[in-house]
């Protein structure tokens, strides 16, 4: 066939789609109404992993699976916002990972608002500002976020965790300048340059001036301001700031990356792959937490994380947070965190959700 009978093909298709989009947006519309009789959370993310994993098992290419992934998680970010506006809170500012991890999530038809520090991601959701928040956990290469976690034990929030999220981290070059020889100036927040120090040294040099950036944003909006100058920056700081990429993935580890959770008052069904989450202590005394951890092994259930955080009340006593495969409704599961209540001082259920890929 001719190019344009090919593209009359495309506009044909593009047509149903629309149409199957437009049939599935009024029974969406339906669920809403039924949501909201029985006062039921308008985000499942239980229900959201069992589709993409319903798609991506259907799916025989050639659109490989992560394409399949980003275009209907934009269906359902759209058609969620038929039910109702969901508000998140994301720490801020806007171009940040912790921003894409928000659009990862909820995607571009949610209400997303940037927050200061990880506490205000918090207070925003308790106050109902927010429905949810997204705030990082753990990265891959640098280890445990504890203000995140200090947030569960010595606040004593109300919320749940009801998701999580990993995003990639990928830094790259952007700037006005046309070569990397135009460039002067390196504005540059301090991780992200110690994670592309070998890039920049390779292909920049040592004789640049680097500027330290209060965030991977913060310097995409200095160097879009000088044609002399870049940033290492995010792809959707560069987006925000109309700064073009000079260069891509110039970071030097490609496997680092970060773990959000997604906060809430949502408690997830089983949706047969997820995680729990829950924080512990144990008396003050030789092989107490090998006894409560026996619980885990006596149980087969695999443990995926494990961080202590000292109470801050008295000196060398600790919390345990853990994170263990299975949902906490799970028979095998209740059994394991029974076992691990009788000994401990206290066992607390952060949340059971969908486990992210």
């Amino acid at each position: 066939m001719s190019l344009q009978e090919l593209r009359r093909q495309i506009d044909a298709l593009d047509a149903q789609i629309l149409d199957l989009l437009t049939q599935r947006a009024h029974v969406v519309q339906e669920v809403g109404h039924s949501k909201t009789r029985t006062q039921t959370k308008f985000f499942s993310p239980e229900r959201e992993r069992q589709i993409f994993e319903r798609l991506e098992e259907a799916n025989r290419g050639p659109l490989p699976p992560t394409a399949v992934r980003a275009i209907f998680r934009e269906i359902l970010s759209g058609m969620r916002a038929l039910e109702a506006q969901i508000r998140v809170a994301h720490l801020g500012p806007a171009g940040t990972f912790s921003h894409q991890a928000a659009l990862d999530k909820f995607g571009t038809s949610s209400e997303l608002k940037a927050a200061d520090t990880i506490p205000d991601v918090f207070a925003l959701v308790e106050r109902g500002e927010a429905d949810y928040g997204v705030v990082p956990v753990e990265n891959s290469t640098e280890g445990i976020v504890p203000y995140t976690l200090d947030m569960f034990h010595e606040k004593g929030t109300r919320l749940k965790i009801c998701a999580e999220v990993y995003v990639p981290v990928v830094h790259n070059l952007a700037t006005h300048a046309e070569t990397l020889a135009d460039i002067q100036k390196l504005y540059a927040h301090p991780q992200a340059y110690a994670q592309s120090r070998n890039w920049i040294r390779d292909n920049i040099g040592t004789s640049v001036e680097v500027v330290d950036a209060t965030s991977n944003s913060k310097a995409a909006l200095l160097a879009a301001a000088d044609p002399t100058s870049a940033a290492i920056t995010t792809s959707i700081a560069s987006e925000l700031y109309a700064i073009p990429l000079l260069a891509q993935h110039i970071e030097d580890s490609p496997h680092n990356r970060t773990r959000f959770l997604v906060i809430g008052e949502n408690e997830p069904q089983p949706s047969g792959k997820d995680k729990t989450s829950i924080f512990f202590s144990v008396q003050h005394r030789a092989g107490s937490l090998m006894r409560a951890m026996a619980a885990f092994d006596a149980h087969d259930i695999n443990l995926t994380m494990i961080e202590s955080r000292p109470t801050k009340q008295l000196p060398w006593e600790y919390v345990f947070f853990i994170d263990i495969q299975g949902h906490h409704k799970e028979a095998q599961v209740t059994r394991a965190l029974k076992l691990l209540e009788e000994h401990s001082l206290f066992v607390t259920i952060l949340g059971s959700y969908p486990e992210a890929n």
